[in-house]
Formats: structure tokens, C-alpha cells, sequence
């Protein structure tokens, strides 16, 4: 399991970064005002980053339960981006329509819009974040060098 520093560390990278494309993209694509889609999008940055710690831990447990490791394929890595961005669809939907004075239709329309940016951009954040920060299996203590002695890394 990653230790809550690295956790914190994950959500905020993931975060920043997102909000560095979707604000300016966002504005020209939808067409609002970069002050409008840039309030929308840290607040909804905020309350991701919530969802992502609690997700991340719910997630990781489960597949500790489930399959005994951490290890994440490919078809594990897309199922994860895709149920983490459809329980932030329902909570973001009545807020944009709401703060961009739309309807729940058009408002759904850009959810889906950002929602398929954040799926892919979540799938290519978290493969690269394990890659630079791998974690440790939690069956072997550790990852196994040449040896066979456990070879511990720090997460953080």
C-alpha cells in the first residue's frame, strides 16, 4: 500500500497538472470566460482530489482483498479511470449546470467532454506515477532483488 504522503503527493501532481490544461483548453473549447471554467475547475479539482484519495485507498484495498497484489494491467487501469470519472460525473453534473447557468443536457455534454479527457489523462497520470514511483508488493515486504533478498523503496 503507498503511505499518505505519497498519496498526497499523487493527488496533488494530479491535480495541478490537470488544471494546467483544462482551464485555458476548456475556455477556448466551450467558449467562457477562463475566469469561469478556471473557478469551475478548482473547485472541482478540490473535491477530485477528495474522491481521489478515498477512491485510491478503496481501489488498492480491493485489489489486495481480490487478488492478493497491486499490480495494475492495463484492462485494471482503464476500469479504474473509468468508475473513479463516473462517480465524479454524478456530482459534478448539477453544479456546472448550475454555476454556468445551463441545462442539465448541456451540461452533461461537457461533463462527458471532460470526463473523456480526465479518463485517458488519469490512465496516462497513473501509469507514469507508478513507473517513477513503483510500490512495493505488500505479500513480499518489498520487491525481490538478485539475491532474493527483499529490496525496500521508499515510496516518497
Amino acid at each position: 500500500m503507498r503511505s499518505t504522503k505519497d498519496r498526497i503527493r499523487h493527488t496533488i501532481g494530479f491535480e495541478v497538472i490537470g488544471l494546467l490544461i483544462v482551464a485555458p483548453v476548456g475556455s477556448w473549447v466551450f467558449g467562457f470566460a477562463l475566469h469561469q471554467i478556471g473557478i469551475l475547475a478548482v473547485v472541482a479539482s478540490l473535491i477530485a482530489a477528495g474522491w481521489n484519495y478515498l477512491y485510491n485507498v478503496l481501489f488498492d484495498k480491493a485489489m489486495l482483498r481480490f487478488t492478493g497484489q497491486l499490480r495494475k494491467p492495463v484492462a485494471v487501469r482503464v476500469l479504474h479511470a473509468i468508475l473513479f470519472e463516473l462517480g465524479l460525473l454524478m456530482v459534478f453534473l448539477p453544479m456546472v449546470a448550475w454555476y454556468l447557468d445551463m441545462s442539465l443536457f448541456d451540461a452533461f455534454i461537457m461533463d462527458i467532454a471532460l470526463a473523456a479527457f480526465y479518463v485517458v489523462y488519469a490512465f496516462v497520470y497513473n501509469w507514469a506515477y507508478d513507473t517513477v514511483f513503483p510500490v512495493a508488493n505488500a505479500g513480499q515486504g518489498g520487491k525481490t532483488g538478485k539475491a532474493g533478498k527483499a529490496v525496500v523503496k521508499s515510496a516518497c
